[in-house]
């Protein structure tokens, strides 16, 4: 039986409509894994002229913007994040002419592109880290890293105790021209990542000049990997002893740790966003805030206030809502979540940037079907429970919906609009990741979420390419899934997101005031107000079905029903007659 209630909104909203009109406050922005989206020379990896060719997709979905994973010339010992070249394109994917031919094609489709930048490691093919090996301790290449003497009587001990993200030590040791054993490096992720030293003058310098390279090539900002990360508290403590005095858990990825969210980031991230402004300067007469530049930082940063310092107004234009991410499937818990954003964010005139998957972590349409309120796995394998597939995309579609009728920006990652779940019975002889042979094998890590796009269910791949071998396998559930299975299909999971995306960009309902609803016990309900428009009342039910009010006229809803009534684990956008 469906309850019925009053449905009232408060007075006061608790968040304001957004008076600026930058579109990255209010812009949906689209993930592409390049190896995973379409392979165009049947290599089975995916690459740039197979991005440029889908990019009419991308307009048709709806979407602002699409976010390209690193395409650099790379060993890819981490999928391209290990950079040897950070100017040019590694030939995988193609060349510097196919990159400009991309950034042109989307640009005369109105689309934006945001490229990843990996500033807190290179790769150690890097020419920098060739010429520190080769100059030894004590000269300016080595200072360019975070070389180390070792501790112990020879030095036989790493500097101190910390963990690498990827598993096992998070430092190695060189050996000299004769084979000697000498210093150790840093890598707070794989031995082939070396950290760079950001308090060294020329890898400042460096990175400048790297950001003006690839917005002189037409870019409209990036996506910036591990933010939080680049500055080492001095001395680099060790992590055990720094946790300890913290009062903080022994978690190597506590962003309270001596590698993570250091004060002296933000004078890094001031100096770029100076140079991202000076091509499109507030204070010239021709200033049209379409032409600006913008940055996203990945900052996997506790609590909000402190994510918050990421976005204030001399910094990044974004910084992805992780917390959001991991909130468990409870109406309290969410609705706190959003709140507290708002809140942090609101205080430094910042917009709130919402995720629900990305090439890190499992798809929100397999996550959102675990059991609620355990800790996020990296990973799942064949061996391991399997989660309940419907009641994960039904999950997936009532989230998203609830993500875009927010105020602020959001991001989607490929296939999402397909109701693509993790691949969990990957063989492990397939994966990939670095993080399942590091973890010995304890991690199936993150290969599950990166499986290619299925285009065409009766292609080869599946569409992604022209042999049957892509670069990762893919579940035979993608053919059912593939693009030409759902193309103007009534009620298929990609019309769902098309239909969503033209509202929210026809309503505005990234520029909205949130004010919350008093509606029914176990939902989370708002309305997304915006000058000029129409009110959007949306809810989102965690609990026994409810019933809209008499007056309410559906816009979306993430089930297929065509009454007033909510069930569990739905969302409803409506309007009041």
């Amino acid at each position: 039986m469906s309850q019925t209630t009053t449905w009232n909104s408060q007075s006061a909203p608790a968040h304001d409509q957004t008076p600026e009109a930058e579109w990255w406050r209010s812009s949906t922005i689209y993930q592409v894994y390049p190896r995973s989206w379409v392979d165009s020379n049947g290599d089975g990896v995916g690459d740039l002229p197979g991005i440029t060719s889908k990019l009419p997709y991308l307009r048709d979905l709806g979407v602002d913007a699409l976010w390209i994973s690193p395409f650099y010339r790379s060993p890819m010992a981490d999928a391209g994040y290990d950079v040897a070249d950070y100017r040019d394109i590694d030939p995988l994917f193609g060349s510097l002419s196919d990159a400009d031919d991309l950034i042109a094609r989307a640009h005369e489709l109105d689309l934006r592109v945001i490229v990843d930048l990996v500033p807190n490691h290179s790769s150690d093919e890097h020419e920098w880290f060739k010429a520190a090996l080769a100059a030894g301790p004590g000269s300016p290449e080595r200072e360019r890293y975070m070389f180390r003497d070792g501790k112990g009587e020879n030095g036989e001990e790493p500097p101190n105790d910390w963990k690498a993200i990827f598993g096992g030590n998070a430092w190695t040791r060189v050996t000299d021209a004769d084979g000697n054993p000498e210093q150790w490096y840093l890598h707070l992720f794989d031995p082939k990542q070396p950290d760079f030293n950001w308090n060294n003058e020329a890898v400042r310098e460096e990175f400048l000049s790297i950001l003006r390279f690839w917005l002189d090539r037409g870019v409209d900002g990036f996506r910036v990997d591990v933010a939080h990360s680049l500055v080492k508290a001095d001395g680099l403590p060790d992590h055990s002893a720094h946790a300890k005095m913290a009062g903080l858990s022994d978690a190597n990825h506590d962003n309270g740790g001596p590698m993570w969210d250091q004060d002296g980031v933000h004078e890094i991230y001031r100096a770029w966003r100076e140079v991202l402004d000076s091509y499109n300067p507030v204070d010239d007469e021709r200033y049209d805030s379409a032409g600006d530049r913008a940055m996203c930082a990945e900052a996997w940063v506790n609590p909000p206030e402190r994510l918050a310092r990421y976005v204030r107004p001399d910094e990044f234009h974004q910084a992805f809502n992780f917390a959001f991410l991991e909130t468990p499937w409870r109406a309290s818990d969410l609705r706190e979540s959003i709140a507290s954003s708002y809140a942090s964010n609101d205080a430094v005139g910042a917009p709130t940037t919402w995720v629900l998957s990305n090439h890190d972590v499992v798809r929100h349409a397999t996550r959102l079907a675990l059991p609620i309120g355990e800790p996020r796995p990296n990973g799942i394998r064949a061996e391991d429970p399997q989660p309940d597939a419907a009641l994960g995309l039904c999950r997936a579609k009532a989230a998203t919906a609830l993500e875009l009728a927010l105020p602020g920006g959001a991001y989607l990652y490929q296939g999402e609009e397909l109701g693509l779940p993790e691949h969990t019975t990957m063989a492990d002889e397939a994966r990939q990741d670095p993080t399942w042979e590091r973890s010995e094998h304890t991690e199936a890590g993150r290969d599950g979420c990166r499986v290619p796009m299925p285009w065409a269910k009766d292609a080869p791949s599946f569409g992604f390419g022209s042999g049957d071998a892509p670069w990762l396998p893919q579940p035979d559930v993608y053919g059912d899934l593939a693009v030409d299975q759902q193309d103007g299909v009534p009620g298929s999971t990609l019309e769902f997101y098309r239909h969503m995306l033209r509202e929210r960009r026809a309503r505005r309902l990234g520029e909205g005031a949130l004010t919350w609803v008093e509606g029914p016990a176990d939902t989370v309900a708002f309305v997304n107000s915006r000058d000029g428009h129409e009110d959007l009342w949306c809810v989102t039910n965690f609990g026994g079905a409810t019933t809209l009010p008499d007056d309410a006229v559906v816009v979306v809803r993430s089930d297929e029903r065509d009454d007033l009534t909510v069930p569990t684990d739905v969302t409803v956008w409506f309007t009041r007659a």
